[in-house]
Formats: structure tokens, C-alpha cells, sequence
């Protein structure tokens, strides 16, 4: 585990991520984000715990890369994630792509997702429930 995160997911760089060179394409990063997103909130048992949690929906406002080393074919990637903040219509992740092998911090990624209304595409709430749900997860 890394200091500060209480989840993490493995997984290995494939050919079709790759260039000429064998670095991973940089439009990749955010994919990871997706999938290592995907198996946090799978871990947190959020969709279990809550049922409005289903009809929460949340689109990505800003994500911010800090490339400090890139992946190459074969890298197996561990990555962390953990909720940083949680705003009135936003939560504000954080993700931290290591080797897996090595330990060695290779991306930083800062994501805002916003709370939408599917009808008007305006940003709602957070619910109380979904706020003390995520506010009680493990720190790490």
C-alpha cells in the first residue's frame, strides 16, 4: 500500500497502448484513471450501501497530468485512488500511478467530476447520504 490511499488496482500496459517507441500513448493516462475509478467505487460498495447512488451521475470538469515517468510495454501499474474532497456538486480525486514492480510514482492525476441532472446537464447536490458515505471511507 502507499501512505495516504486504502485502495489500490493492478493491471498491465498492453501492446495497442503504446507507440514506436513503446511509451504509453499520454491520452491513456486518463483511461487508467477510468478503469482504476471504476474498481475504487467498486471497492468502496457505494452501489450496494446506497441505492441513490445509482441515480447520481457524475461528468469529469477538470483533470490535471503530472507525467514524471513514463510506462513502457509490459509495466505492470499499480494504481491509487482515493476521494480528496468532496465539494457541494463535485468530488475531486486523486490518483497515483506507480510501477508495480519498482514502487516508483510514474503519473499524478487530479480529477473534479460534477454532479449532473441528466435532463438539464446542470450540476445537482450531493446528497447527504452519498456525502457521509465517501466521507467515511478509509483513509489509507
Amino acid at each position: 500500500m502507499r501512505e495516504g490511499f486504502a485502495f489500490s488496482t493492478r493491471f498491465k500496459v498492453r501492446y495497442a497502448e503504446i507507440d514506436g517507441q513503446k511509451i504509453v500513448f499520454n491520452s491513456r493516462y486518463l483511461e487508467y484513471a477510468d478503469v482504476a475509478v471504476s474498481e475504487f467505487w467498486s471497492w468502496s460498495g457505494i452501489a450496494a450501501a446506497l441505492p441513490e447512488w445509482a441515480m447520481s451521475e457524475f461528468h469529469v470538469r477538470r483533470s490535471e497530468i503530472d507525467y514524471l515517468k513514463p510506462f513502457v510495454w509490459g509495466d505492470e501499474i499499480e494504481a491509487f485512488v482515493r476521494v480528496e474532497k468532496i465539494g457541494g456538486t463535485s468530488i475531486t480525486k486523486r490518483f497515483e500511478l506507480c510501477h508495480a514492480v519498482t514502487g516508483e510514482l510514474h503519473c499524478v492525476i487530479q480529477m473534479v467530476s460534477v454532479n449532473v441532472d441528466l435532463a438539464t446537464h446542470r450540476p445537482v447536490a450531493i446528497s447527504d447520504a452519498v456525502r457521509g458515505f465517501l466521507a467515511g471511507l478509509p483513509a489509507g
